[in-house]
């Protein structure tokens, strides 16, 4: 059997296809908006995603192309085009399996536990056993793979085999010392100062999940909230527009003297965020914000960091991470007009998840949404909420 090759957002909308057959079969097949709806639900989906139609639209007429999707008339109500899947005709899937893929497609790798629960409303499996023995079936047609249980697991999880498995070539790049690193990094922001704030001071403006996730915190904050890296400040001057005590710390003297220009009623100082201390005028933060502030830091750095910003929280506050994310390093010679050198992380989001939960951190949120090309974007962002005991 020759099983399709799906990317991540291939892979999505037909998950949701699929879904939605058995789940409201009265309003499937599903238009382009419920096709859209279907694919940013905030519920059952990892990672969540902010879609327009016409990305939808694209990726459908993908699948389409490759014989995955066809495209008909709604056959009764407005006469308006409709989406149904053809995966099923194309492998046979009897119910528990067909299950079992569709959570897979919109999940990622679950262990069986997991997908009992998560395909209850598709499949009622009597229990864990039930499901292991139905991954080995699916495994012995090739469908499914068992891969090693990740650090703090309990369990190995399954995936499918619908997507390139190939691990994308590595690119190694001469990895600086700490003591060299942080003196690249005070060199290129001193340099960079004023055109990087130029360019980003206004970016909150154009990016509406981002409004609404730092909207999120500084509503339920209630205490001090710090931002560190803060760069020119304009996301510590969002929080306080929002209502939160926020303060805004950074590296870079000539960072910091953008943001006391241009945010001069806010409150910025000079501070390494590996050295995060408690406020002076409480207990702990009530929500530190590490907003791209990551992007320097080295792999292996990345839990220790992690856990000093945990650390001085108090209790029920939230740590906030932005950053680039799907791995590999990038190295700079050229930014913003200048001659640099810096070098970036993008960091691996299930990295990035396990040094939040090895920090102590609980009720773990996290969002990852791909580039915006219309903002000369070219990596995948994630985001990620979780609180202190």
């Amino acid at each position: 059997m020759t099983l399709p090759v799906l990317d991540a957002e291939e892979q999505r909308v037909l998950g949701c296809l699929l879904e939605k057959q058995i789940t409201v079969p009265d309003s499937y097949p599903l238009s382009l908006n419920g096709l859209r709806t279907a694919c940013n639900q905030t519920s059952s989906r990892e990672p969540v995603v902010d879609w327009d139609e016409p990305t939808v639209e694209s990726i459908a007429r993908r699948l389409r192309e490759r014989d995955l999707v066809r495209v008909v008339w709604a056959d009764k109500g407005r006469r308006i085009l409709k989406y149904h899947q053809l995966l099923t005709e194309l492998i046979e899937l009897p119910s528990d399996q067909l299950a079992l893929v569709t959570v897979l497609l919109l999940r990622g790798p679950q262990a069986p536990g997991e997908l009992r629960t998560r395909a209850e409303r598709l499949h009622a499996f009597l229990d864990r056993e039930t499901v292991e023995r139905c991954l080995r079936e699916m495994a012995s047609r090739g469908l499914a793979a068992e891969i090693p249980r990740r650090a703090g697991d309990r369990d190995n999880r399954w995936t499918h085999l619908l997507a390139d498995t190939t691990p994308p070539p590595v690119h190694v790049i001469e990895v600086l010392a700490p003591d060299e690193r942080d003196t690249e990094v005070l060199a290129t922001y001193g340099e960079v100062a004023a055109d990087y704030a130029d360019a980003l001071v206004d970016e909150l403006g154009t990016l509406p999940f981002e409004r609404w996730l730092l909207s999120e915190v500084a509503s339920q904050a209630d205490g001090p909230v710090v931002e560190v890296g803060c760069g020119p400040g304009h996301v510590t001057a969002f929080l306080a527009a929002q209502g939160a005590d926020a303060s805004g710390l950074d590296v870079s003297p000539a960072m910091v003297d953008q943001a006391r220009r241009r945010f001069p009623e806010g409150s910025y100082d000079v501070g390494d965020l590996r050295q995060l201390m408690r406020p002076v005028n409480a207990t702990g933060w009530s929500a530190v914000l590490a907003w791209y502030s990551l992007i320097h830091t080295a792999p292996s750095e990345l839990a220790e960091v992690v856990a000093g910003l945990a650390r001085p929280l108090a209790a029920g506050g939230r740590l906030v991470l932005a950053t680039q994310t799907g791995g590999g390093t990038r190295r700079v010679t050229e930014w913003f007009g200048h001659e640099v050198g810096l070098t970036f992380f993008r960091h691996d989001r299930d990295a990035v998840l396990a040094a939040v939960r090895a920090a102590g951190l609980t009720d773990v949120r996290w969002f990852h949404r791909g580039p915006i090309a219309s903002q000369g974007e070219t990596t995948e962002r994630l985001y990620v909420l979780a609180s202190a005991g």
